[in-house]
């Protein structure tokens, strides 16, 4: 039996996967689960993009959250999801020779299935243990809801066009119903009644407004949600200091993957993961809104038993004064699925 307070083993729901291509067709297994979706990323080459492929939508399907382009079928990509991991086909993007590829890898429930929770029904993959849901709409062009599967209000909602030329929504509880930021750009949060209604998620959906970014009429679309389980995961903000010895953020458990954007401020998406950097500072870093090449050279955060705390007083992630928002996933839950907190090792 779950409980909604936690979990018993993070890599069960999300792990970081690290691998190598071959060019030619290659089975990355080693995964604790099937997963649903899948984010990769070339390491060695800024001239690959980010590419998102996912159970609901379908494998081969890429979108990619450094850009602004409609859904891609790219066969030699991911080709299947399988029950350790995935198979990819020869496409270069996500396995050429030689090349090294991270991947972040989250488990919600296979294919999806109807839900008429909202105005617009929808296909949601839910996990309610993880707190992690897929779900696939089409548009309406006016204010609707959409079902999200998960119980529990969602911390935070990534959208994107299937169909259309348009930027990357992001909902997050901390900068408000009135506000959104986009993953694939820079720019400040912004304020728009045509996003989000300025209405918060509920527990059965979130409401859209008629923005072509979240609901054009006709427009195929898919949100990424996520609420907040008790020793797994953690949406929130903080307040750089602009100092090497920098913000501490507590987060209640070590993690094993940060995303981080200013809101107050111009600065990219920074990512790190406990794959790509196995000891503390964390340093190595790639940025969901850019294909660039894996970037070092900065001692960004150490990862620490309860949270994450910042060791550069760059801009970018520990400005003076600046409000950042951030989501993370536990590398080992402190808490157990009823409740009781993890022994140690």
């Amino acid at each position: 039996m779950s409980y909604t307070n936690g979990l018993d083993k993070s890599s069960e729901y999300f792990e970081t996967k690290l691998y190598t291509g071959t060019g030619a067709t290659h089975s990355i297994s080693g995964l604790n689960f099937q997963p649903d979706l899948t984010w990769i990323k070339t390491r060695n080459s800024g001239a690959d993009w980010h590419r998102l492929i996912d159970a609901v939508r379908g494998t081969t399907k890429e979108l990619y959250s450094n850009a602004t382009n409609a859904e891609s079928i790219q066969a030699q990509s991911l080709q299947t999801f399988n029950t350790d991991g995935f198979t990819l086909g020869t496409l270069a993007e996500v396995n050429a020779s030689g090349n090294t590829f991270v991947s972040w890898n989250f488990k919600a429930n296979g294919a999806g299935v109807s839900n008429t929770a909202g105005s617009i029904t929808s296909t949601v993959s839910a996990s309610t243990t993880s707190g992690f849901s897929i779900v696939s709409y089409t548009g309406t062009g006016a204010n609707a809801t959409v079902g999200h599967g998960l119980g529990v209000a969602p911390k935070m909602i990534i959208v994107k066009s299937r169909s259309g030329v348009f930027n990357w929504g992001v909902y997050h509880e901390s900068i408000g119903n009135t506000k959104y930021l986009e993953l694939n750009e820079t720019t400040a949060s912004q304020a728009s009644s045509t996003l989000w209604q300025n209405t918060t998620p509920t527990s059965s959906f979130f409401s859209l407004g008629s923005n072509n970014t979240v609901n054009q009429s006709s427009g195929t679309y898919i949100a990424y949600c996520f609420a907040e389980k008790k020793g797994f995961s953690k949406f929130g903000s903080y307040v750089g200091n602009g100092s090497a010895d920098g913000t501490f953020v507590y987060t209640g458990f070590k993690p094993a993957f940060v995303i981080q954007k200013a809101t107050s401020t111009i600065a990219s998406w920074h990512v790190v993961d406990n794959k790509r950097n196995t000891y503390n500072p964390e340093a190595n870093r790639l940025w969901a809104n850019l294909s660039d090449a894996e970037g070092t050279g900065y001692n960004i955060c150490d990862f620490v038993s309860n949270g994450f705390k910042f060791r550069d007083s760059t801009g970018g992630w520990n400005g003076s004064g600046t409000n950042f928002i951030y989501m993370a996933f536990a590398e080992n839950p402190f808490t157990t699925s009823t409740g009781i907190p993890c022994t140690a090792r």
